[in-house]
C-alpha cells in the first residue's frame, strides 16, 4: 500500500527537482527511470513509466541469477508451473 508523503523540494537554476529518498524508495525507482509529466489542474503529477527494455533487462537478469522455471514441453505443465 502506498502511504501519501509530502515534503518540500525547491526547483533548481536548471528547473530540476529533486525526488525525496523515501518517494523514491517507495516507488521503486532506479537512475535512469522515465517519469510521465501531466498537469492536473494547479498540480503537476509525476507517473513512472516502464518499459520493455527494463522489464527484458530485469529477465535477463533473473535468468542469469537462476530465478527461471521451464522449458516446458507443453502450455498444460506452462500453466501448471505459474499457478504453484
Amino acid at each position: 500500500m502506498i502511504t501519501q508523503i509530502k515534503q518540500m523540494v525547491k526547483v533548481g537554476i536548471s528547473r530540476q527537482v529533486a525526488i525525496p529518498k523515501r518517494v523514491y524508495d517507495q516507488l521503486r525507482l532506479d537512475a535512469g527511470d522515465y517519469l510521465e509529466v501531466e498537469i492536473e489542474k494547479d498540480h503537476i503529477v509525476l507517473t513512472p513509466q516502464v518499459f520493455i527494455e527494463k522489464r527484458l533487462a530485469e529477465g535477463l537478469k533473473d535468468v542469469k541469477e537462476g530465478r527461471e522455471i521451464g522449458p516446458f514441453s507443453n502450455m498444460d505443465d506452462a500453466i501448471k508451473a505459474l499457478n504453484k
